[in-house]
């Protein structure tokens, strides 16, 4: 089962997932080849990683948005542990690079944005130029760059050659303000030797055991455990609402259409509304449109 754990050990905060569960449901959703399941895993699983940091009913949103083949990756996630994502160019593949999958040439160069939705009237947005495209480097040097915060990211997704995902996870480490040298210098120390990612879930370890190769000796107190999952807020309701902010006439010519579908970019959903419903639609557009004339008189 997929699952997130917060712990702590003398100077230092880390929080570890296990995500191969909802990164192969977001990968099949959205058909993707090996390329975008990597990217696209790694992005969502970062971007539980940083909700992790939030509080209760706050979210974030993590884009990618570089000039690479993949085009555009997108995840939001909660603190309370759903997630979804969408990579604009699923289909794409790469020839290999050093026998790995070429993430930071399918991403390329351009922006990398984290948005924070904290309950403000305007959500906080920082952002930075993308470091290599490999995802969990850009995130440390978001957080370093943009938030101040010294941090450690690491992030991986195993692709079977069925293009199921095999393993996913990844893990955020932080010393606290008071770390000391010696602690500092013993994370760059266990960071340098530290095994993949995908390796260690590929090889068995929960995110305690990955806390436990991550912080070896160390006193590690472990303070929660979450269950992370691939959860979408689209709904039909949802999608008509979406289509009433369509000009009449679009809204018209879908009526005269008879049928339409509507399908949503983060999970893959699709939504179909008949004529009678189109038609509905149309008479609450209408009245709005009445509405909204008679209140600028």
């Amino acid at each position: 089962m997929d699952h997130l754990v917060k712990a702590v050990a003398e100077d230092v905060r880390v929080y570890a997932a296990v995500t191969t569960n909802l990164v192969n449901e977001a990968s099949q959703r959205h058909g993707c080849g090996a390329l975008a399941s990597a990217a696209l895993g790694r992005t969502m699983t970062g971007a539980l990683l940083l909700a992790a940091t939030l509080k209760e009913k706050e979210c974030i949103t993590v884009k990618f948005q570089g000039d690479g083949p993949l085009g555009s990756i997108t995840a939001d996630a909660s603190a309370e542990g759903a997630v979804r994502g969408y990579v604009a160019h699923p289909e794409v593949e790469l020839p290999l690079t050093n026998g790995k999958l070429s993430v930071g040439q399918g991403v390329g160069r351009g922006i990398l944005s984290v948005t924070r939705f904290t309950g403000l009237r305007e959500p906080f947005t920082g952002s930075c130029e993308i470091y290599s495209g490999e995802i969990a480097e850009d995130l440390t040097q978001y957080l370093f760059r943009s938030e101040q915060t010294p941090s450690s990211v690491g992030l991986g997704v195993l692709v079977e050659k069925d293009g199921s995902v095999r393993a996913a996870g990844g893990f955020i480490i932080q010393p606290l303000p008071n770390a000391s040298e010696e602690t500092l210098s013993r994370l760059e120390k266990n960071l340098s030797e530290l095994r993949a990612v995908s390796a260690m879930i590929d090889s068995g370890l929960d995110a305690k055991g990955m806390i436990a190769e991550l912080l070896p000796g160390m006193d590690i107190r472990y303070l929660a455990t979450e269950e992370p999952v691939f959860r979408c807020q689209c709904s039909k309701r949802r999608t008509e609402e979406i289509l009433l902010t369509l000009e009449l006439k679009d809204l018209e010519q879908l009526v005269r259409d008879g049928h339409t579908e509507v399908c949503c970019q983060f999970c893959g959903e699709k939504y179909q509304f008949n004529k009678e419903e189109l038609i509905a639609l149309l008479h609450v557009a209408n009245q709005l449109q009445e509405h909204h004339s008679n209140g600028r008189r």
